[in-house]
C-alpha cells in the first residue's frame, strides 16, 4: 500500500529502491538488538554464505526487472501466468540444490496454491495462452519464475550456511547483508540509468521510511521462515499475502473484489490448509 502511494512520485525502480535503502539500516538495527541479548553469538560468515546470499540478492533484482519488462509486451498476461509457477520451481530447485524434496501430499497442496495465484492474477483465454506458450512473454515469465525460485533457494542456503547462532539471528544477519548488497547494486544502477532518481527517493523519506520498516519486517518473516523450513513450503504458505493484498484494496482503496479473486482466495487458503495438514 505504501509503495503504491509512492508510484506517482517515483519511477518503478525508484519505488523498488526505496524498499531497500530504507530497510537496510533498520535490518542492521534488528541485528544489533538481537546481538545485545545475553548469550547471543555472532554467526560466523562463510564463503558459502557469501555465494548463496549474492545469488539470492541478484536473482531477486533480476526477476523483478523481468516482471517489469513483461508489462511492455502485448501478451504480458501470458507471461505473468507462467511467472506464477515460481512455487513449483522452488520445490524442484530445492530438491536439486539443497537436497530437500517435497512429499506427494505437499505437492498437491502447492499446486492448489499456484492455481489460486493464477486465478487471482487473471488467467488469459485458452486460445491466447495456447498461442503465446512459445512466445517471448511466456519465455520471460518462466524465466522470472525460475529466477525468483533461485532467490528463495539462495536465501535459505545462505542462512543454513552460517556456522552458529540461533535461527532468528541467522535470519536477521542474512537479511541485513542481502538488503545492503541490493541497496548498493540498485544505487549504482540508478546512478547510471536514472540520474537523480536516488535523490528523489531520499527526499520522499517521510513515506519511504515506512516502506522500509514494513518491508524489512515482512522480509524478516520470510528469512526466518526460510531458516526454519523448506523454501518450497515457505513460498506456498507465503501466497497468503495475496489474500491480504486484496483485503487492502477493498478496505483502503475501495476497489471491488472480482469473482476470479474470490475463487483464487479460496484456492490459496485451501492449499495452505492442505500443506499444513500434510
Amino acid at each position: 500500500m505504501l509503495q503504491k502511494s509512492l508510484k506517482g512520485r517515483l519511477s518503478t525502480l525508484g519505488v523498488t529502491f526505496s524498499r531497500f535503502v530504507f530497510a537496510a539500516p533498520l535490518a542492521w538495527l534488528v541485528v544489533t538488538v538481537l546481538m545485545l541479548r545475553p548469550g547471543a553469538v555472532w554467526p560466523g560468515l562463510t564463503p558459502a554464505f557469501a555465494a548463496y546470499a549474492s545469488v539470492g540478492a541478484l536473482a531477486q533484482i533480476i526477476a523483478t526487472a523481468l516482471l517489469v519488462a513483461l508489462f511492455s509486451l502485448k501478451n504480458f498476461a501470458v507471461g505473468i501466468t507462467f511467472s506464477k509457477t515460481e512455487t513449483v520451481m522452488t520445490a524442484l530447485l530445492s530438491a536439486a540444490i539443497l537436497a530437500e524434496p517435497v512429499g506427494g501430499g505437499a505437492w498437491i497442496a502447492i499446486l492448489v496454491t499456484v492455481a489460486g495465484v493464477i486465478a487471482m492474477s487473471g488467467l488469459p483465454s485458452p486460445g491466447k495462452l495456447a498461442s503465446g506458450i512459445f512466445g517471448r512473454a511466456a519465455l520471460i515469465g518462466i524465466t522470472s519464475g525460475v529466477i525468483f525460485a533461485m532467490a528463495s533457494i539462495g536465501y535459505r542456503g545462505a542462512s543454513l550456511s552460517l556456522n552458529q547462532g540461533d535461527f532468528l539471528i541467522r535470519a536477521a544477519v542474512t537479511l541485513a547483508m542481502v538488503t545492503t548488497f541490493q541497496t548498493l547494486v540498485m544505487a549504482l544502477w540508478l546512478a547510471v540509468r536514472e540520474r537523480g532518481e536516488a535523490t528523489r527517493v531520499l527526499r520522499a523519506w517521510r513515506v519511504g521510511i515506512w516502506v522500509g520498516l514494513t518491508g524489512m519486517l515482512g522480509s524478516l518473516g520470510w528469512f526466518t521462515a526460510f531458516t526454519l523450513q523448506n523454501a518450497a513450503y515457505v513460498k506456498a504458505v507465503g501466497q497468503v499475502e495475496l489474500v491480504f493484498t486484496v483485503a487492502a484494496s477493498v478496505f483502503f482503496f475501495r476497489e471491488r473484489i472480482s469473482r476470479a479473486e474470490a475463487i483464487g482466495i479460496l484456492l490459496i487458503l485451501a492449499g495452505i490448509l492442505g500443506l499444513v495438514l500434510s
